[in-house]
């Protein structure tokens, strides 16, 4: 994994072992002396430059090397700076700013140790979520408040076709579809002012030109003052995933219309079986031949309502359009009549009249079919 890869080299840096790193602090002692002896305006406060040396040690270093080079720090202090000069001869004054010398120094020494220590934690986090975001099949990106790519990881290489080369600097917009050119421009609008989107499916359109459908989910990027600086999305492909669940709802649309044919069957059957009859009577009786045609123009009318009322099943609709409830609800339960009136059930009404929908009748009537099913 990436990650495992940059973690082992930080373990493998060559100022972690200690025979480096002590004689190290010893240098930076000895810098900081020849700083106090060559640079005069150095000489009045010899603490300044030794407690920087344990600063810089404790830092890049760690806290054993800045204890040492503070050790160090004082006996150069107390050799060449106090008097009387080269002996370790003190004062009891030079005691105490010794001993101040000292213990601000290791304070100093612990508080950058633990900067170090965050830093580093810091930065192994940034370095792991990098190496999770850049090997992630989900696509993520980032982009500015302009709406331009800023970072592109391998999984949206992988699903929109562009090489982070390509993406980065390139406007998202070029991925909406052509034919909704508003869409993206008002997400990113949306995303700006600090809202989410969370699992916005739509359509996307490839390099290569093939339009794909993906579910996405936008986050607004914020700087250390709250302001939305960017905003960040993760995206991936659900396809397949739409193409089934379309096969399946035509399935079961289909499978509906096959439990229906029984019942058609014996609707249109009995009609049929009427006209032929009052054609028969309508050839025998010509005195009588405009009833019967009336009375056979009636079932053929019956027969056509049933279906009509099949095709509803099994007809597609691109737009959901306005259904009145209680007449979809009543249609359906025509083809169930002879069922329901052989097993002696009996229906009781009780709905509004004038409650309309916007959705799809073939589709609403599959739902009343399979719950009268059901009943049955």
């Amino acid at each position: 994994m990436p990650q495992a890869t940059i973690l082992q080299s930080g373990r493998s840096s060559p100022w972690r072992h200690w025979s480096l790193r002590y004689p190290a602090a010893l240098g930076a002692t000895g810098i900081a002396l020849c700083i106090w002896l060559l640079w005069p305006v150095m000489r009045p406060d010899p603490f300044a430059i030794f407690i920087a040396a344990v600063i810089v040690s404790a830092r890049f270093l760690g806290f054993g090397p800045a204890v040492l080079c503070t050790a160090a720090g004082g006996l150069a202090i107390d050799y060449f700076a106090f008097e009387p000069r080269f002996s370790f001869a003190l004062s009891a004054n030079d005691y105490g700013r010794l001993l101040v010398f000292v213990s601000v120094s290791l304070v100093t020494a612990g508080l950058a140790r633990q900067r170090s220590r965050a830093e580093t934690r810091a930065a192994q986090i940034q370095r792991r979520m990098a190496a999770m975001v850049e090997s992630s099949d989900d696509a993520m990106f980032t982009g500015d408040v302009n709406g331009v790519i800023t970072s592109w990881n391998r999984g949206a290489e992988q699903l929109y076709g562009y090489s982070a080369t390509e993406a980065i600097g390139m406007p998202v917009d070029v991925l909406g579809p052509p034919e909704r050119p508003e869409e993206v421009p008002e997400i990113t609008r949306k995303v700006m002012r600090g809202e989410p989107v969370q699992h916005h499916a739509s359509e996307r359109i490839r390099k290569d030109g093939t339009p794909i459908t993906v579910d996405i989910s936008l986050s607004p990027i914020r700087n250390e003052h709250g302001e939305v600086i960017g905003a960040s999305s993760i995206a991936h492909d659900i396809t397949s995933q739409r193409r089934a669940e379309e096969a399946l709802r035509r399935n079961e649309k289909l499978a509906t219309a096959g439990r229906l044919a029984a019942a058609v069957a014996h609707e249109i059957n009995n009609p049929l079986e009427a006209v032929s009859n009052l054609i028969y009577l309508s050839r025998h009786h010509p005195e009588k031949r405009d009833q019967y045609l009336e009375m056979a123009e009636r079932e053929v009318q019956r027969v056509a309502a049933v279906a009509q009322q099949m095709l509803g099943f099994v007809r597609e609709s691109s737009l959901p359009s306005p259904l009145n409830v209680a007449a979809t609800l009543d249609d359906v339960l025509k083809l169930y009549l002879r069922p329901l009136n052989e097993k002696h059930i009996q229906v009781g009404k009780h709905y509004d009249l004038t409650v309309e929908i916007h959705g799809f009748a073939g589709e609403l009537r599959q739902l009343f079919s399979n719950l009268i099913l059901n009943a049955l």
